[in-house]
């Protein structure tokens, strides 16, 4: 490490190498990369503490509940964890082992993920036959290479060329009857593009029988947002052969923990984070930026990475001067969408006893794993129809997390902390508003779990409900959008969250770098754009007068 810059104060305010606005985990990566570098650096965060959605918080007394994100699937593939040695900081993940399960039906019992392929095949077999639990294998074996190349490629700028050759090699996991070396190779990567290309349920009706096994899986794929049935999803799904090399992850005492860790990695490097005093404005100055808060204090620095919702950037610049007519075309360009979801956070007495659970489970059961409770993609296909026109779900889609089996720091001695996430739930209702909405379906939300496990709702001590509405109040998640920019495949890579916004530049703003789920890759607990845009300025080298 490069020991940092001591900052200056000029007539036009204080001078930094870098600032960063916006305290999320992916502008706190940016920042603990540069300060590690030895750059002068300052974090701006709008709210009364760091971390966005990767935060955690005493909602009820004694309970430590998430603001957001639980559990924390990508980042742990990702280089950051290691390079930052976050663990040195205190973080320390529990594996997810099971890392989901599906609940049973009338017919058949659950089905259990585990990390150990063989386990989750036994599963799938008794649920699903013997078809289903040899396809499920195969299906492993052939797209974790595919989700490995696609990870590779989040953490890497969003071009042509770099995605081209991220997934240079993968033919062979693809099939062709097209006959020569040629037109067998050629054949084979038409043939892996298609599939990688197709909607999430195109590819389950492809691999499996199950309508259980499929509606599981479905649901796993849809928590990036768009349905299954939607073009570009199917590696939504394949994410899931990833699990069995590393699983999910939850961070010992909150998901906050993470947070936690890079503002102790910051600060041992010199860096600041400043909160409670929200960015008002960007403004070109000569060679440099100056960024005004709030409060009327004012940064002049070279780089500014801006690590909120791309929204609310083009606001800052418009405060701060930038062309108008551009920043409305941009502001058009940007799907943002209507919302996804919903969560309930609870305390309660007791976790939920799910119905058909197999009996060699760990002592937490299945307390370690995602909650899929949707038995049939129909489920699925009813919530987002009703979305689509501003309704409730007749049934909400529910993600069930009750980690305080595996961290019982998380509640007091007999009580636990679950967390609901439910789709899709629109922002904009066609009948009413959330302040009238929110209790009754935060109610629907908790019944889910009382048809999987009978009698949870009286165990219920303590509830606080995150609608669309209060994501946006709350997050800062502009129409309620945990991913802040629709994840469809027109809104990823490099179009996301436009052509001209893509690669985590603004043109005609040199020294202005973007972060944050409203760039590639997109939402999520990555990493991934903070890892990006910091590398981006440490290639510039260029630091303050």
């Amino acid at each position: 490490m490069t020991a940092p810059r001591t900052p200056s104060a000029t007539p036009h305010g204080l001078r930094r190498d870098a600032v960063i606005v916006g305290g999320g985990h992916n502008g706190l990566i940016a920042a603990a990369y540069l300060a590690q570098a030895g750059r002068d650096v300052e974090v701006l965060e709008r709210d009364a503490i760091p971390g966005g959605a990767v935060s955690t918080v005493e909602r009820f007394p004694g309970h430590r509940i998430d603001r957001g994100s639980s559990a924390h699937l990508m980042i742990r593939h990702s280089p950051v964890l290691d390079d930052l040695d976050l663990a040195a900081h205190g973080l320390r993940y529990i594996d997810c082992d099971p890392w989901a399960f599906v609940p049973a039906t009338d017919s058949a019992p659950a089905i259990v993920f585990r990390t150990d392929l063989d386990a989750t095949c036994a599963s799938i077999e008794r649920s699903c036959g013997a078809r289903d639990a040899a396809a499920y294998r195969e299906f492993v074996a052939t797209w974790t290479p595919r989700a490995a190349a696609v990870m590779d490629a989040f953490y890497q700028p969003a071009t042509m060329g770099r995605f081209g050759r991220s997934f240079l090699g993968l033919g062979s996991t693809a099939s062709s009857a097209r006959t020569g070396v040629i037109g067998r190779r050629g054949g084979e990567m038409l043939n892996l593009t298609a599939e990688l290309m197709a909607p999430g349920d195109a590819l389950l009706d492809r691999w499996f029988d199950s309508e259980h096994l499929k509606a599981g899986l479905a649901w796993f794929g849809a928590q990036s947002g768009p349905p299954m049935s939607a073009p570009g999803t199917a590696p939504m799904i394949g994410f899931a052969a990833l699990m069995h090399r590393i699983p999910p992850g939850r961070a010992v005492g909150g998901s906050g923990a993470l947070t936690d860790a890079l503002v102790s990695r910051i600060g041992a490097d010199g860096g600041q984070i400043s909160c409670g005093d929200p960015a008002v404005s960007i403004t070109r100055c000569g060679d440099h930026w100056r960024v005004e808060t709030a409060s009327g204090d004012r940064r002049c620095t070279p780089t500014v990475i801006s690590a909120c919702h791309v929204l609310t950037t083009l606001d800052l610049l418009a405060a701060g001067g930038f062309d108008p007519a551009t920043i409305e075309r941009w502001r058009r360009d940007i799907v943002v969408g209507t919302g996804i979801g919903m969560a309930v956070r609870l305390g309660t007495t007791a976790l939920p006893e799910y119905q058909g659970l197999p009996d060699d489970l760990p002592a937490h059961g299945v307390h370690s794993a995602l909650g899929l409770l949707v038995t049939d993609r129909s489920h699925l296909v009813r919530a987002h129809s009703a979305a689509a026109v501003g309704e409730l779900p007749p049934r909400p889609a529910v993600v069930a997390m009750s980690f305080s089996a595996i961290d019982p720091g998380l509640a007091p001695e007999g009580r636990h902390a679950i967390n609901l996430w439910a789709q899709w739930h629109p922002y904009r209702l066609a009948a009413g508003d959330w302040a009238d909405a929110g209790a009754a379906a935060a109610e629907a939300v908790c019944a889910e779990v009382d048809r999987h496990a009978p009698g949870f709702a009286e165990s219920i001590d303590h509830r606080f409900v995150q609608t669309p509405a209060d994501l946006e109040e709350e997050l800062g998640m502009i129409g309620g959008n945990i991913m802040h920019v629709e994840m469809s495949i027109d809104q990823m890579f490099m179009w996301r969250p436009t052509p001209d916004l893509a690669g985590h530049r603004v043109p005609g703003a040199d020294g202005l770098f973007l972060a944050g789920a409203s760039t590639h890759p997109g939402g999520g607990v990555t990493g991934a754009s903070g890892y990006i845009a910091a590398h981006a300025v440490l290639r510039r080298r260029r630091l303050f007068g």
